[in-house]
């Protein structure tokens, strides 16, 4: 008996050893897992400060490894010019996001961080990259494949400096060109804009047939998170000014500002953007109503919501006046990743303590760290949270560029063709004795591209790679025919140089965000001086790049020809190819040009309608075979 017993008692210490000794089973690491299990998994491990971190995206430029890992942080930014280097090659950034990410893999759960950048024409912000028409242009196309391609192209260019997450599309509809962001939307019909958000797939990937609706899915390392902002109204500001109050009824909102938002949830969109601006009255970063009840609660939304940069600190007048205020009602109402920029320290401080202290509960952390978490489980981060070098060959390819042109081309919108029906000047010979070409956008990428091109504002010059439209022009026309370019000419010198027709390139210089709200909407000189001196003295063609409908009328008279080509970005060919009749001209105004900015705001089916080209309007040629 004694035997018996003591055999019992070995097998039961060997069996009592094995089960102590068995390892912790980590079902987030395992991608065969389902996906809730992988999320319940972790989030039962992560202690506050971890769930903490994983709410925090500050910008590179304070992030080191050592800020990752110790911080716990959980995404990255590249705001406008912030780069590792000025012209940084592709390679640079994929090996500084690296260093990041490494930083991050190296803390107690290894979680990998998401780095996101305004991607919002083309990766814009990275020197060499193709640089696609603004959405004002691309909503004239009214063609979703189209930009569609444009994101999956996009998503690739991005990943080719190891980043994985835009801050696009906006869906915002603009309802008034003063908002200096208006180049930003697609159109001021939501039927335009809800079509345009076709681009998501293509950033992220087709959404499978058998996808939950609101669920977040990319597919795979070519593909990138998305972010449709900025939610919601941003575009039906007071008198157009940028991050204002958008006084609407509920019906109002829901018909107009809101329908892009039903299309990017149903596409699978990863994150939603909040808007700096506020809704009668009330800041939409501590909107709970809509953020958490509309958003989350009634459209089913299960990403993640993301604050604009430093969103929260101008929920105070001043900003950041009361910051604990600030952090409690952003979280409160529903925000998951608050885009805090710099000062990370305070932050973490502010939320750990409303939290400890129950101003904030535990399930509303947890609520945003699984959103979080979610996201990064779809993209796959967890399996593949570093970038190759190979990756970098999809900067500028020669296919996106080919793609930007067709985009140009498509985006034009020709608003007039002759002094009379029966002489239309376009399409040009491109063949002549001598033609002039003026202007101030004529030789200049920056101001062809507009803003959140290399900086945040954009900047005038050769800032990145590209064609301007005289290269285009010198290349487009006949060896014998001899291309002058003078920026500002005289009269007297066009009289006595006896050219065939002149091209003037001119517009809006680059501008974003409130620097671009612009109460008059005209054309800053030298630009209406060089039309009156060019087009008085010889026949011409005015090629006008803005960000939106301007004050043209004044000059309209003196015009032989009149082309929008708002903000085509760097294939300055696609210009070239309608105007010389390699293609014809198709585009249709998706914004209503205006007479005077009296009217505004004047949207189609507004009663005082009375535009100088109505919405849906655009004249269109035949292309010209060996003209």
């Amino acid at each position: 008996m004694a035997n018996l017993s003591l055999c019992v008692f070995i097998i039961l210490s060997m069996w009592c050893c094995t089960t102590m000794a068995e390892p912790d089973v980590m079902k987030y690491k395992d991608p065969t897992q389902p996906l809730n299990v992988r999320i319940k998994d972790l989030i039962g491990r992560m202690t506050l400060q971890e769930k903490v971190g994983q709410m925090v995206q500050i910008d590179r430029s304070v992030a080191t490894p050592d800020v990752m890992r110790n911080y716990f942080i959980g995404s990255l930014l590249s705001g406008g010019g912030s780069v590792p280097a000025k012209e940084a090659s592709p390679e640079t950034w994929i090996n500084m996001v690296n260093e990041f990410q490494r930083g991050s893999l190296s803390t107690r759960l290894g979680i990998p961080m998401i780095y996101g950048i305004d991607a919002v024409h083309g990766n814009s912000n990275v020197f060499n990259a193709t640089i696609f028409p603004h959405n004002v242009g691309l909503g004239v196309t009214r063609d979703p494949e189209l930009v569609k391609k444009i994101g999956a192209a996009t998503a690739l260019e991005v990943r080719a400096t190891g980043i994985n997450y835009a801050f696009a599309p906006c869906v915002a509809v603009c309802r008034d060109p003063r908002w200096g962001r208006c180049f930003e939307s697609f159109s001021e019909d939501p039927t335009i804009v809800r079509e345009m958000t076709e681009i998501i797939p293509g950033l992220q990937g087709e959404i499978p047939i058998n996808g939950r609706k609101g669920v977040p899915f990319v597919d795979g390392q070519t593909k990138i998170a998305a972010s449709a902002k900025h939610f919601v109204g941003d575009g039906g500001t007071t008198r157009g000014i940028n991050e204002n109050d958008t006084v609407i009824d509920f019906h109002g909102l829901l018909s107009i500002h809101m329908p892009p938002y039903y299309d990017a949830v149903r596409k699978g969109v990863a994150t939603i953007m909040v808007s700096y601006s506020s809704w009668n009255g009330v800041k939409m970063h501590r909107s709970k109503e809509l953020i958490t009840g509309f958003l989350k609660n009634i459209l089913k939304f299960r990403g993640f919501v993301i604050s604009d940069f430093q969103g929260i600190d101008k929920m105070t007048d001043p900003p950041h006046a009361n910051y604990t205020w600030s952090i409690q009602e952003s979280v409160g109402a529903g925000i998951d990743m608050v885009m805090v920029g710099y000062n990370y320290f305070e932050f973490i401080d502010g939320l750990t303590y409303l939290v400890n202290n129950n101003y904030i509960p535990m399930s509303r952390i947890d609520d945003a760290v699984k959103r979080i978490l979610r996201v990064k489980f779809v993209m796959g981060l967890f399996e593949n949270p570093l970038t190759d070098l190979s990756m970098a060959k999809y900067l500028g390819e020669q296919d996106h560029r080919d793609l930007a042109r067709e985009a140009v081309r498509k985006s034009l919108v020709l608003l007039k063709n002759g002094k009379s029906v029966d002489q239309p000047m376009l399409p040009l010979p491109k063949k002549s004795t001598k033609i002039l070409v003026a202007g101030t956008h004529a030789d200049n990428i920056g101001n062809q591209c507009g803003g959140w091109t290399i900086e945040w504002h954009g900047e005038s010059g050769n800032i990145t790679k590209g064609t301007t439209i005289l290269s285009a022009v010198k290349s487009a026309v006949d060896l014998t025919t001899e291309v002058v370019y003078v920026e500002n000419p005289t009269p007297d010198f066009i009289k006595s140089n006896n050219f065939s027709y002149a091209i003037v390139v001119t517009g809006e210089y680059p501008y974003s965000e409130s620097s671009g709200d612009n109460q008059n909407l005209t054309i800053p000189e030298p630009g209406p001086t060089t039309i009156m001196n060019v087009c008085e003295s010889v026949k011409c063609v005015v090629v006008l790049m803005s960000g939106r409908p301007v004050v043209i009328e004044p000059y309209v008279s003196s015009m032989d020809a009149l082309v929008a080509a708002w903000l085509p970005g760097s294939e300055g060919q696609g210009v070239t190819d309608v105007l010389f009749g390699d293609y014809g001209f198709t585009g249709k105004l998706a914004h209503t040009w205006f007479k005077t900015v009296d009217q505004l705001p004047m949207n189609v089916g507004d009663p005082h309608y009375d535009p100088l080209y109505p919405f849906g309007y655009g004249l269109t040629t035949e292309p010209t075979k060996g003209f």
